[in-house]
């Protein structure tokens, strides 16, 4: 088990360390950092000068090694909209995401366990029928949509909930109902699909052939071996949660992540997106390592099999 937490803790130090490689790479192959972050019309002497103090004027390799140091720091410069560190911006911005990302996570796992459980049950019968319609109508609708439709039932037509603004539990509810109907959808079908896969194995059968209790045979035996996938799409899922929905921290004026980076776009912050893009490959790197040590405690066969 020594070695097998080892090895994952080492893969994810070289994603990381990959991660910052490719962050420094696509901030030169966008253009000049220098000539992005000036206004239009700038001088070469201004242009000069703060290449100069960015320290863009270096050779190539001393840039990538100053980089890499300043980034294991945290350091990836000031910002010159909000005039502090560029990693302090991103990370003030973080609870607003997590707390977001964690309230759909919950409701939408929740949701997308129930009902691929019991459409798996169910096979065959107009319940799994029902269960699947809704589940495919989750996944194909978008997301934008689905948000915008909650907002003018919820917040325009019966004013129950307010459409934008972060500063009660009563604006979370709709931006995390939007992304949980979707991630639920996804979850269901995944599950549906690995529990009919699970029920046809030897050991199952075997559970049934000595008599044990269905809730027993269901949940012990059938539903640990079939979430090894779910957790895979969880592990995909949170990252991208952590990420920051673009999508609907914009409609909904959450001010997570996801918003700070498209507003730092528009204004040409480079070292807010550059931190913004470090952290949140960071983090999903982080969120898969779990991931993948969780394995090995839902499904032991894996720690054996690597």
């Amino acid at each position: 088990m020594r070695s097998y937490v080892l090895t994952r803790c080492i893969e994810a130090l070289v994603a990381v360390w990959g991660v910052l490689t490719i962050v420094f790479i696509a901030a030169r192959l966008t253009g000049d950092p220098a000539i992005l972050m000036l206004p239009t019309g700038a001088s070469p002497t201004q242009i000069a000068e703060l290449r100069h103090e960015l320290g863009l004027d270096r050779p190539l390799w001393d840039q990538y090694a100053i980089f890499i140091a300043d980034a294991v720091r945290g350091d990836f410069g000031v910002s010159f909209q909000h005039h502090k560190p560029a990693l302090d911006v991103v990370l003030e911005r973080f609870p607003a995401t997590v707390r977001l990302a964690l309230s759909a996570l919950v409701l939408g796992t929740a949701l997308g366990l129930g009902t691929g459980m019991i459409a798996a049950l169910k096979r065959g019968t107009m319940i799994e029928v029902a269960a699947m319609t809704l589940a495919l109508l989750g996944q194909a609708t978008p997301v934008f949509w689905l948000g915008i439709v909650l907002i003018l039932v919820f917040a325009v037509q019966l004013q129950w909930l307010p459409a934008a603004g972060s500063e009660t539990f009563a604006h979370l509810v709709l931006p995390a109902t939007t992304l949980a109907l979707f991630i639920s959808a996804a979850i269901a079908r995944l599950l549906r699909s690995s529990m009919i896969e699970v029920l046809k194995e030897d050991y199952v059968r075997t559970a049934w052939a000595k008599g044990l209790a269905p809730h027993i045979v269901y949940l012990r035996h059938a539903a640990r071996a079939a979430l090894t996938s779910v957790l895979t799409m969880l592990g995909i899922i949170t990252g991208e949660l952590l990420g920051g929905a673009v999508i609907v921290e914009t409609i909904f004026s959450w001010p997570g992540v996801g918003r700070t980076v498209v507003q730092a776009i528009d204004v040409k912050d480079f070292t807010v997106v550059q931190a913004a893009v470090a952290l949140v490959s960071t983090v999903f790197v982080i969120v898969n390592l779990a991931v993948d040590l969780l394995y090995g405690v839902v499904d032991p066969r894996v720690r054996v099999e690597r």
